[in-house]
């Protein structure tokens, strides 16, 4: 099916209210304070002169700190809340908040505030913590951050890439980067009777209210979370915010509403993003191209806390390739840099480069078609496992994609046109299937509409679209007579919207409502004085049936004086993965044109063929596939923060960190093939709002080593990798 997403006429038009658009009487706002230095300690704060300015309201620092506690709650562990201690863990942490009667106001009183620091030594290169680096923890799954699987009678990993005919060894490094949301995060805290009201962009409402009650040590009945629209998330509003902490703590102390909202460059510190990597990757095979042995190290950077690493090696090779020996390893360097933590594919989309550039290595050290090596070892089960997937077809994929992109017509040495180079590029994409509790409230009304409603979610992933079709047909109605509602912690609990989990996990959890809400409305029916008092009665096309006769559900509601009827359905990860392995799967392809003189770099056109089962709304999947395409390409040659030696980033503004704009990406194209996975879910379908920039960053190098002959084993590619021989056509 192909819908317009219900939510696009109001954000085109600007009639969506994000969280920092609302305002109430009597609003204050707060600006951050944040740390001039990477690592140490606050010896004091002068906070005089910033009181003293017009319109200040309070100033709030570790010596005057808000009344705070670092809120733990089963799904996401602790979150670190600001002004606790005098700890300084990297450069622009917040430290302090200033609270005025305008945001100018305060802005400009922030600026007054002086702060005396012990310094301690910046440690910011991943690199020279390489020799010093701690295991990480056990993956989200338990797995120990290194294991092994050998074959019988191999003694080692060592053993098995020493017997294989043909070993490829190299390391690769991916650069840390920012979500940069357009919205920067951003909350207003209003405080009513004892009720905590709170706007906040945030990736689960339900669990923003949760840490909220948490770290004010409130009833969670006192906290009311609302965020309808995220204004961009992708794992980077996945915790509560730093200024919904704030808002909310000062708004009570205070007595009156306040909104907070980070400026553009705090956003690059005051937040978290995607860890640096460091990854090595040994691939030995046979002549003919079968995995003899995987092995794959990976080293991430995280901040001093280690409360996130970047699971690289787990999210990847574990999985991928059929290969009777496999290694891997994951550590983590920590560093006085800012947290980092989900970010779109975590562990897939850096850990894919790595390993889909090594597996492109190893096809011209074969001398061997790169599409061909990969379906030569196309998995069945991920290695050491006894669970097949419920449901792969990567080399349709492969197969589709190669034909549509004219694969054929490769060169193994690229081919030129005029000045340009051009090379083409492919690479594997897998991202696991996952599911999340869920659960999801059905109310039939008696106009004929019906609501669909949860906690969850939207951060322009399409999840409101995906309520009313789900619910429209899981209650055998048109979608119109749907109206969808989410972003509400006073909703049935929909969890996070993150993991590409959403359209599995609420629309199971519609399919379990949708029946409850109809039993009901049958037994409302045929009871005593109803219109269909003791007779069988069935339901189909939004009408109850029985002997010839009909009504709406609406009619029988109104008939019984019931004006409406509410259910809630939930659905969890069940017995089904004690039975199969689930994931995504998707074959990318890449064209490059690199310039012969000036070794500009430009993506002309890629393909994306994508296995996600079944798809709910065609527009929507092929706008997020596009999306993480393009996400891909700005990692190949974009996006990567830099921080200097003493922790202070060199480029946090959209000024100096790079992003595509629409004249660096050429053709964008994705199809989907559509074989509904109902073992993983009664829905059928798959994850797919992170899958898309899973090995778009390896294709596009791949693709440049094609054109140039030269492998550039770090991202982003900058021109300065391509001034160095080979390069083809000079």
């Amino acid at each position: 099916m192909t819908t317009t997403r219900l939510d696009a006429p109001l954000k085109v038009t600007g009639r969506a209210t994000y969280a920092s658009d609302h305002t109430f009487p009597g609003l204050a706002h707060g600006y951050v304070v944040v740390s001039t230095i990477a690592h140490g300690e606050i010896e004091s704060m002068d906070v005089t002169a910033a009181k003293g300015s017009p319109g200040v309201l309070a100033v709030y620092s570790p010596f005057d700190p808000l009344e705070l506690r670092t809120p733990s709650t089963a799904f996401l562990g602790e979150t670190w809340v600001p002004l606790q201690d005098r700890e300084v863990g990297y450069y622009g942490q917040p430290i302090g908040f200033v609270v005025a009667e305008t945001y100018e106001q305060a802005r400009d009183a922030a600026m007054l505030v002086e702060v005396t620091y012990r310094r301690r030594p910046a440690r910011t290169s991943l690199q020279d913590g390489l020799a010093t680096a701690e295991d990480a923890p056990p993956a989200m799954d338990g797995s120990p951050p290194s294991l092994s699987v050998l074959a019988d009678g191999v003694e080692s990993i060592e053993d098995a890439l020493a017997a294989s005919p043909v070993v490829v060894d190299a390391t690769y490094r991916t650069a840390t980067q920012n979500h940069a949301a357009m919205e920067p995060h951003s909350a207003v805290a209003v405080w009513e009777d004892g009720t905590l009201t709170v706007h906040s962009g945030n990736q689960g409402s339900d669990l923003q209210a949760q840490e909220l009650a948490n770290a004010l040590q409130v009833d969670p009945a006192a906290v009311h979370a609302v965020n309808p629209f995220v204004g961009g998330a992708f794992g980077g509003k996945g915790r509560t915010s730093v200024p919904a902490f704030l808002a909310a703590a000062a708004a009570r102390a205070l007595g009156r509403p306040v909104k907070a909202a980070l400026s553009r460059e705090q956003v690059f510190t005051a937040t978290a993003g995607r860890a640096a990597t460091v990854q090595r990757i040994t691939l030995g095979a046979e002549r003919d191209g079968t995995l003899v042995a995987i092995r794959h190290d990976s080293w991430s950077s995280t901040a001093l806390d280690r409360s996130f690493v970047e699971p690289t090696s787990h999210g990847t090779s574990r999985e991928w390739y059929s290969t009777r020996n496999l290694a891997i390893s994951q550590k983590m360097v920590p560093l006085t840099i800012s947290p980092t933590t989900f970010m779109r594919a975590p562990g897939e989309a850096p850990g894919s480069f790595a390993l889909e550039s090594a597996i492109d290595e190893l096809a011209v050290a074969l001398d061997m078609d790169p599409v061909e090596l990969r379906l030569r070892n196309n998995s069945t089960a991920p290695p050491g496992r006894d669970l097949q997937w419920s449901s792969k077809h990567l080399d349709e994929c492969f197969a589709i994609g190669a034909a549509r992109f004219g694969w054929a017509d490769r060169s193994p040495q690229g081919h030129t046109d005029g000045d340009w180079l051009v090379g083409l590029g492919t690479a594997t994409a897998m991202f696991p299937a996952l599911r999340f509790p869920a659960t999801v409230g059905i109310t039939l009304r008696d106009d004929d509409t019906a609501e669909v409603a949860t906690s969850g979610a939207d951060p322009g992933t399409g999840l409101l679209t995906v309520l009313a079709l789900i619910g429209a047909e899981s209650l055998d109605i048109a979608p119109e007579r749907i109206t969808p509602r989410l972003g509400d912690s006073a909703l049935p609990s929909g969890g996070m919207s993150g993991g590409s989990t959403a359209t599995a996990s609420t629309g199971t959890a519609i399919m379990v409502a949708a029946p409850k809400a109809i039993d009901e409305l049958l037994a409302l029916a045929a009871a005593p004085g109803a219109p269909f008092a003791g007779r069988d009665v069935s339901y189909a096309d939004g009408r109850v049936l029985a002997d010839g006769g009909s009504m709406t559900f609406g009619e029988v509601l109104r008939a019984v004086g019931r004006a409406s009827v509410s259910v809630t359905g939930s659905s969890a990860p069940g017995e089904e993965m004690t039975k199969h392995s689930f994931s995504s799967f998707g074959a990318q392809f890449c064209e490059v044109r690199v310039h012969r003189w000036t070794r500009e770099v430009r993506v002309s056109r890629m393909l994306g063929v994508f296995d996600a089962g079944r798809i709910i709304n065609r527009k929507a999947a092929r706008s997020q596939l596009m999306g993480g395409m393009i996400w891909g390409v700005s990692a190949a040659l974009h996006e990567g923060l830099d921080v200097d030696a003493d922790g202070r980033p060199s480029n946090a503004d959209l000024a100096g960190y790079l992003l595509p704009v629409n004249a660096d990406i050429g053709e964008v194209d994705v199809a989907l093939v559509e074989h509904p996975d109902t073992l993983h879910n009664s829905v059928g379908a798959r994850g797919l709002g992170e899958i898309g920039i899973v090995g778009m960053a390896a294709a596009v190098a791949n693709a440049v080593h094609n054109a140039t002959g030269v492998r550039v084993r770090h991202i982003p590619i900058t021109i300065e990798d391509l001034l160095v021989p080979p390069v083809r056509g000079s």
